[in-house]
């Protein structure tokens, strides 16, 4: 017998909403969600479509990670304490073996990301995953884009170009010899980490941030543009994973590293006097003026969903 859409979501949906903060999930016309006295609400929403985020042949499991993981990084660039998510999901057939594998992605990510699933939508047609995420801030405390200010300094958590070339190597453009690169590379695409430790943390030090998902560069531009600065990066100091070196040719790491996307790793804006946390590297600094330099290295232009990089 057929699932129907109610089947569907009492079969696999119907559990992952248990939290703290989750008064009412999955099974009636909307979830109820306890919210902190003093604090404000965030709300942001990703869509990840068959072909154009993800291979045709990308497992269930990690479509979903991964859709779970780029929804959550824009609570982490905001500083905000993760509360809950909601999925709509459109499916070609309702295939139980499919979404059996796609619910252990699902799982594992609501783990996590601290994101309990409170409702959602299931209908049929093309696989497209949208995933809203809600997170909280004290008031007066979240993260923005703008804010930087001249002399303070460009910081980027974790390593850069990852993401792009775990792609590469999914889609043959590149090739390791060493299994264990391919591996790291190739995971830091299919199931990218939203660091929302670390944005809860620059919540009272940091002047701006935003993550990076459409490349450095591009990304960077959004920083300056919304801040009313100039951003100057250092190519000499991004940071590259030893997997990343040893499989993206030196001609070719520069590309990546600015334009790649997909690393869902944090840029963020620090005054001089603050200290730089564990685990982030120092890439550059605000000045006066507009737009993003690159001692003079060719930029590129990042991702962009209805063009190209």
């Amino acid at each position: 017998m057929a699932l129907t859409e109610f089947d569907l979501i009492h079969q696999f949906f119907s559990d992952m909403g248990a939290s703290d903060h989750v008064l009412l999930g999955v099974g009636d016309d909307a979830a109820i969600i306890d919210t902190t006295d003093g604090w404000v609400l965030h709300v942001s929403t990703d869509t990840l479509t068959e072909g154009v985020h993800f291979l045709p042949d990308c497992a269930a499991p990690d479509i979903a990670y991964r859709a779970v993981m780029t929804a959550a990084s824009d609570l982490a660039a905001m500083g905000a304490a993760p509360r809950a998510m909601v999925l709509a999901i459109s499916l070609p057939e309702p295939d139980t073996t499919w979404l059996e594998a796609f619910c252990t992605g699902l799982r594992d990510a609501s783990a996590d990301a601290r994101l309990p699933l409170v409702g959602g939508d299931t209908t049929r047609g093309p696989l497209v995953i949208t995933v809203t995420v809600m997170g909280e801030t004290p008031a007066g405390q979240c993260l923005l884009r703008s804010g930087a200010a001249p002399g303070d300094r460009l910081c980027v958590s974790g390593t850069l170009g990852d993401a792009a070339a775990g792609l590469s190597l999914l889609q043959g453009e590149l090739v390791a010899s060493d299994p264990a690169n391919a591996a790291f590379l190739t995971a830091r695409f299919l199931r990218p980490t939203a660091r929302i430790g670390l944005g809860e943390s620059l919540r009272m030090s940091a002047t701006a941030a935003i993550d990076i998902s459409d490349g450095l560069i591009a990304d960077s531009t959004h920083l300056a543009r919304k801040s009313g600065v100039a951003l100057h990066i250092d190519h000499r100091q991004l940071p590259r994973s030893t997997a990343f070196c040893a499989v993206v040719e030196p001609s070719q790491q520069l590309h990546y590293l600015l334009s790649g996307g997909d690393d869902y790793e944090l840029l963020f804006t620090l005054p001089q006097s603050t200290a730089l946390p564990e685990g982030c590297t120092e890439i550059g600094r605000v000045m006066a003026g507009s737009g993003v330099s690159c001692d003079g290295m060719p930029t590129g232009k990042g991702y962009d969903h209805f063009g190209h990089r």
